[in-house]
């Protein structure tokens, strides 16, 4: 038995996994952040914990037996947020998190700092990364910085509480600003950029590596027959792409959690951050993934239910299965800003072609849209790299929406599959990576794509529709500063 524990933005997600790769059981709890100020966001790192042990004593419930025999637990985390400790291994504050704009200034400084940051890194310097949050911190926190002896990505610092031990992978630790990612190790010249050194750094592995075990007294908590390895894991996205089997180059894949990205694997670097097209190593040693990230996805679903005060299923249901013509409202998903392509942390939202005649129903599938014309300029960003997409995978909770799916394979043109359980990817991908480090398998044998349960063509005419929709979307966009 294998567990998954993916540490995401709006929940904490567990799964049980057997030998055969079957979810036996699942658990999930829910996440809050805060918003001190417009464009600000935080979590408290005592939420994480909190959450992935009430997943754990749940299974220990309802799953006692399966849980005592699980032999390797992989991790799954939200990416660029660091946590703070202090001598003690104590947060010294709450973690700001990937979709935090408040450090764009801090942005700039560290590329005059290190000019051969892109290079390097492979990225753009941009606010969601974990780099510029910490030359914010020296800034406005000076005292926080001071205190501050180790930094720490989500899933480390969890990983830390499960075993005392302080370690990243390295598709994690690529999202950080501080990873040579070429090298797939820590930076030297990116870590004296911020005023840290590799004092302040977690051990490196790879994904599939044994990292740690779990703490004897946490395994006789849940009554585990022995202390599980827990693997190196990844970022939420890497293990995303591990649990449908995106390992090689020729796939890509849709996120569409809170954030939404279009990812493709590689076996090089073929970074593009003029066009922020984000560069990660992948879980799997000697590959990368490129990526076009979009900071607001499902939550765009989620803002509209809370605006009209229903739930997001009553929101789809009038939809139907497939659209029959744009919207005639327009929608930018701006809602936290934006990254691929324009790295602009204070541009919002917007609805536009409003009438008396507009609907709730119109709206809902201008959201839709919206999302799915931004999945289209990460396309264009990941094309100027060399990367051509020609059919895609989805994996988040998105994924359950048949309409959004038909609208994905429209405005993108491609044939967009789902799978049975691709809410859970993330998780999932994670356990494999714990299976991967007790038993040494081969890659290619664990890591298989599962069962496609349905596949979205674009209609020739409805795809028309919308390429011609897509330039008048785009003049939308105005930078705000």
């Amino acid at each position: 038995m294998y567990l998954g524990i993916d540490l995401g933005t709006s929940a904490v997600k567990t799964v049980l996994v057997d030998a055969a790769q079957r979810v036996i059981a699942s658990e999930s709890r829910a996440l809050t952040s805060a918003s001190p100020q417009p464009g600000y966001f935080e979590q408290d790192p005592a939420q994480w914990i909190e959450a992935t042990f009430a997943t754990l004593d749940a299974l220990k419930a309802s799953h006692g037996q399966e849980l005592a025999r699980v032999e390797g637990i992989g991790l799954s985390g939200q990416m660029h947020g660091p946590t703070l400790l202090d001598a003690n291994d104590t947060p010294l504050r709450p973690c700001i998190l990937w979709n935090d704009g408040r450090s764009a200034a801090e942005c700039r400084i560290l590329e005059q700092r290190w000019p051969a940051l892109r290079a390097i890194t492979g990225n753009k310097a941009m606010p969601g990364f974990a780099a510029p949050k910490l030359l914010w911190i020296a800034k406005h926190e000076p005292e926080i910085f001071a205190a501050t002896t180790r930094v720490l990505l989500p899933k480390a610092y969890l990983r830390l509480v499960l075993s005392a031990e302080a370690i990243e992978d390295v598709s994690d630790a690529s999202g950080s600003l501080w990873l040579d990612a070429a090298r797939r190790d820590w930076s030297d010249a990116a870590l004296a950029a911020t005023g840290l050194s590799r004092a302040h750094m977690p051990r490196l592995v790879e994904g599939c590596a044994p990292a740690a075990t779990l703490r004897r007294e946490l395994a006789q908590r849940w009554g585990m027959a022995r202390c599980p390895m827990i693997a190196g894991g990844a970022g939420d996205n890497p293990a995303g792409a591990v649990g449908i089997g995106a390992i090689r180059p020729g796939t890509a894949f849709i996120s569409l959690g809170t954030s939404g990205a279009l990812l493709a694997p590689s076996d090089h670097i073929a970074a593009n951050p003029e066009r922020v097209v984000h560069t990660f190593c992948h879980a799997i040693p000697g590959m990368w993934i490129q990526a076009g990230a979009i900071l607001s996805a499902a939550s765009c679903l989620a803002w509209a239910a809370r605006l009209f005060g229903v739930p997001e299923s009553e929101l789809l249901a009038p939809l139907g299965a497939r659209a029959q013509a744009p919207s005639p409202v327009s929608f930018l998903p701006y809602l936290a800003g934006e990254r691929t392509p324009h790295d602009d942390p204070v541009v919002r939202g917007m609805l536009d072609g409003l009438s008396h005649g507009t609907d709730r129903t119109a709206i809902v599938q201008a959201v839709l849209e919206g999302v799915a014309f931004a999945l289209a300029d990460c396309r264009d960003a990941l094309g100027d790299a060399g990367i051509a997409v020609t059919e895609a995978d989805v994996i988040g909770g998105g994924s359950r929406s048949r309409f959004w799916l038909s609208v994905l394979s429209n405005v993108l043109n491609v044939p967009i599959h789902r799978f049975a359980d691709g809410e859970t990817g993330a998780a999932f991908g994670a356990a494999r990576l714990g299976r991967l480090a007790v038993t040494g398998e081969a890659i290619e044998a664990v890591c298989t794509p599962p069962q496609r349960v349905e596949t979205f063509e674009p209609d020739r005419a409805l795809a028309a529709a919308y390429a011609e929709r897509l330039p008048a979307w785009r003049q939308l966009y105005r930078p705000r500063n």
